[in-house]
């Protein structure tokens, strides 16, 4: 059976993951510089050791409230294009055989479901497993 790792990170009091193999580094917020006319999702721009990359408030990509940066707030780089995600803190590894990966039922959250993979029950709380590839895919990236 194989098994699946997941980067977590809250979003809003929520637990969400992304699985390892997507996530190039996690890194503190950088000075972002806003861009002029960009969706209202996209925060801004920052230099990460001389690359561009566009950073996502992922929240607001995701359909909720924004919510300020702090102290807490993280920078998920995703391996695929120069993209950061802003999540509002980070949480520990989380590891699940792929059968533990369950579909989303439409009534459990307020999240469109082409942005869920699916989700974990944990000891504790529910993970949501959100597509990357999708995120990007309505974004334009």
């Amino acid at each position: 059976m194989a098994t699946k790792q997941f980067v977590t990170f809250r979003i809003d009091g929520d637990l969400f993951g992304m699985d390892v193999l997507r996530v190039r580094e996690i890194n503190r917020i950088l000075d972002i510089t806003p861009v002029p006319r960009a969706p209202v999702y996209v925060r801004g721009l920052v230099n990460l050791r001389g690359q561009t990359l566009t950073v996502f408030d992922l929240g607001i990509r995701l359909g909720l409230a924004p919510r300020p940066v702090t102290e807490e707030s993280h920078n998920v780089v995703l391996k695929q294009q120069l993209v950061g995600l802003l999540v509002d803190s980070i949480g520990n590894m989380a590891q699940c055989d792929e059968l533990d990966v369950e579909r989303c039922p439409a009534n459990a959250c307020s999240i469109e479901a082409k942005f869920i993979d699916g989700v974990v029950k944990l000891e504790e709380e529910l993970l949501i497993v959100l597509r990357s590839e999708k995120l990007l895919e309505y974004a334009g990236v």
